[in-house]
């Protein structure tokens, strides 16, 4: 039996992984989907289009688990593409659904899914991720991932930006990020190479 889920409940539920990049997220949504399917339960698996650092039509963990996934481009879309037979809804990379997937997911639970999201709760320079703070609030379960300090081994909750970018959202892996603990994090590093672009 599922730890998150018990045989015969009739409402809905949402559960709600969260964490820095690196710490396992995609990974534990997998794990879950995984256990649902081997209790026979209908499962649907979200992804954003925006995300297409590995294959297009999967989520896929940086440890190379990935299962098969629905691509859609607004959160509206989810509500829509929801099977009414389906037990487990199951969305990766939320944060960039957008403040409208807190409805989505609160109208699944409604009817009731059990809703599996997961995604980043602070952008790089440490602010919450919205929509990921909210779904945190109305979610029934939480899970926070935390990975290992690229610098000094320690747990690590804080994503470290390592490219000259001062977008929110940039869609990368290895290379231009790394996972920092609070010691170690340097919330003024991307400013810091914007300035030296700007003075060269």
């Amino acid at each position: 039996m599922s730890l998150y889920h018990y045989p015969g409940a009739t409402a809905g539920q949402i559960e709600v992984i969260c964490g820095s990049k690196f710490s396992g997220k995609s990974e534990e949504l997998i794990r879950r989907v995984r256990r649902a399917q081997f209790a026979r339960q209908r499962v649907q698996v979200f992804k954003p289009k925006i995300d297409d650092r590995y294959k297009a039509d999967e989520v896929c963990s940086h440890s190379a688990m990935s299962v098969p996934a629905d691509i859609m481009s607004t959160a509206p879309e989810i509500l829509e593409s929801v099977d009414d037979r389906t037990q487990v809804v199951a969305i990766d990379e939320v944060q960039f659904f957008g403040e409208a997937i807190v409805e989505v997911c609160e109208k699944l639970a409604n009817r009731g899914k059990r809703v599996i999201v997961a995604g980043l709760d602070q952008d790089y320079t440490g602010r919450p991720f919205e929509p990921v703070p909210h779904l945190m609030a109305v979610a029934e379960f939480v899970t926070k991932t935390l990975a290992v300090c690229h610098k000094c081994g320690a747990p690590a909750n804080r994503t470290q930006r390592l490219v000259d970018s001062e977008e929110r959202v940039l869609v990368a892996a290895a290379g231009a990020y790394e996972a920092r603990c609070r010691s170690c994090w340097e919330p003024e590093l991307t400013k810091q190479f914007n300035m030296e672009l700007e003075s060269e």
